[in-house]
């Protein structure tokens, strides 16, 4: 039996064919309401440009902000609920919960992706500066030994 290598399903979604009108659940044409015009922009989010560095592309940012997160909103809800109930009805003891565990879900949050925004600028930093380190020691390996970079051209 020959085996063949299985292709991994891809996870891009099917290209769609550009709609030039919107169709009712009919799939009749709709046509926009009178009186209302088109919102431009109100959809657009602001694109990183190509091959800029981003949070979502980074392999362990956006588990560690989720992880931060869930913990933050967890211990927030506790904390609060256990220091809320002697001084309160279980409701209200409920009520301060849930708010300090979305409170500090959001701050934590906002600490976390502000953090790794920075580490990943720092990471960006530290590589470009072992690749420039590389290509100086392969510039002085291809010279050769006792000589310098720039040594020839009479500088």
């Amino acid at each position: 039996m020959a085996t063949e290598a299985i292709a991994a399903p891809t996870l891009d979604p099917p290209e769609a064919e550009p709609a030039t009108k919107a169709k009712d659940a009919k799939g009749k044409d709709k046509k926009p309401a009178k009186g209302k015009k088109e919102e431009k922009g109100k959809d657009k989010q602001p694109q990183a440009p190509e091959g800029a560095p981003t949070i979502v592309a980074h392999p362990r940012a956006m588990r560690s902000i989720a992880r931060a997160k869930g913990w933050a909103g967890l211990l927030g809800f506790f904390i609060a609920g256990y220091m809320a109930l002697p001084t309160s009805t279980l409701a209200g003891a409920g009520l301060r919960a849930l708010l300090a565990g979305v409170a500090s879900y959001v701050v934590v949050w906002g600490a976390a992706v502000f953090i790794w925004r920075r580490l990943v600028m720092l990471e960006l930093k530290g590589r470009q500066a072992q690749m420039l380190a590389d290509l100086e020691k392969a510039a002085a390996a291809r010279l050769g030994p006792g000589s310098q970079p720039g040594a020839a051209d009479g500088r």
